[in-house]
């Protein structure tokens, strides 16, 4: 579901009902390829990985070049691709204008390189959190009543409306439990970096330039905050306690500064409307098994048992866009 919602936003039209099949399918090649031996031979997984990823770039570099005729056509932008090709084909009318040769970086399978790039970090990290999501709201009945009782109080799946950013910028509490959801269950645990120059990170250790950093997301998480073990949406809901301010350099999940990642508000706005639809539509069941909660990695992080629940219809009727 969530791969599906990725290739929308990112590809949209431009990929087909058999693209999306055969992305499905080298997608999870690439994952399994991840945690395998990196062993380039044919019949191992990492061999698979590297194939699947190959005609993935392809898939994705066809969809950037589709975009940009549309967009050189003056089509809507319908996905994130068309409003990045917007500003490509521009780049490349004026360095035609110029004499120049199109910019590298305008090359419709670089375009797929960097579009994968893209979905590998939307997708992983997002599906990781909607698991970590489903298993918070499961285990702590209070913080379900409380996302359910705040959303029926914007939107009702009968309505036939969808959920507005509007609301979703009125649902104060559902955000909070997403902030507490990817701050307790950070996706992406390590974040390696290289020391562009000495870096003074103790009184008495200074991390000499050109070293290889593992700082760790997810320990970071547990740090400073009041009972980080306890999944509390509260700090994060509370105007007295407000300790995503308080404890901001703690909150690293999204990483800081310069290199923080730019779909943050894309995936904590994709969390809040999942948890809304979620709430709204069904009730769940989950059986809890000793230990089901217990992080694997996926290569994101994960509950151990996948999370896997029992749903029963709560609406009237589904809601269709």
């Amino acid at each position: 579901m969530n791969l599906e919602t990725s290739q929308t936003v990112f590809a949209g039209p431009y990929l087909t009902k058999e693209a999306r099949e055969k992305f499905e399918r080298d997608y999870n090649f690439f994952n399994v390829g991840l945690m395998a031996l990196p062993v380039d031979l044919p019949g191992f997984a990492f061999r698979s990985a590297r194939l699947g990823v190959a005609r993935l770039v392809r898939t994705l570099g066809e969809c950037a070049r589709a975009s940009k005729a549309r967009m050189r056509a003056g089509g809507e932008p319908e996905c994130l691709v068309d409003f990045w090709m917007q500003e490509t084909v521009r780049e490349i009318d004026e360095a035609k204008a110029a004499g120049k040769p199109p910019p590298a970086h305008t090359d419709d399978e670089e375009l797929g390189g960097f579009l994968f790039d893209f979905l590998f970090a939307a997708q992983d990290a997002s599906t990781s959190s909607l698991c970590w999501a489903v298993s918070a709201l499961d285990s702590h009945p209070d913080v379900l009543a409380g996302v359910r009782a705040e959303v029926a109080s914007l939107w009702s799946p009968e309505s036939g409306e969808p959920i507005t950013a509007e609301k979703i910028a009125e649902m104060k509490y559902t955000q909070a439990v997403a902030r507490e959801v990817v701050r307790h269950r950070p996706p992406a645990t390590l974040v390696p970096h290289i020391a562009g120059e000495e870096f003074q990170l103790t009184e008495w250790y200074t991390i000499p330039k050109g070293t290889i950093v593992f700082p760790s997301v997810y320990e970071s998480s547990f740090q400073g905050f009041p009972e980080p073990d306890t999944f509390d949406p509260e700090r994060f809901f509370s105007e007295a306690r407000r300790e995503d301010v308080v404890y901001k350099r703690n909150f690293l999940a999204f990483g800081a500064g310069p290199h923080q990642c730019v779909g943050q508000r894309y995936a904590l706005n994709h969390l809040v409307l999942f948890m809304a639809l979620f709430v709204s539509v069904v009730d769940f069941r989950r059986d809890r098994t000793e230990g089901c909660d217990e992080p694997v990695y996926m290569p994101t992080i994960v509950p151990r048992d996948s999370c896997t629940v029992y749903l029963k219809q709560r609406c009237a009727k589904f809601p269709s866009f």
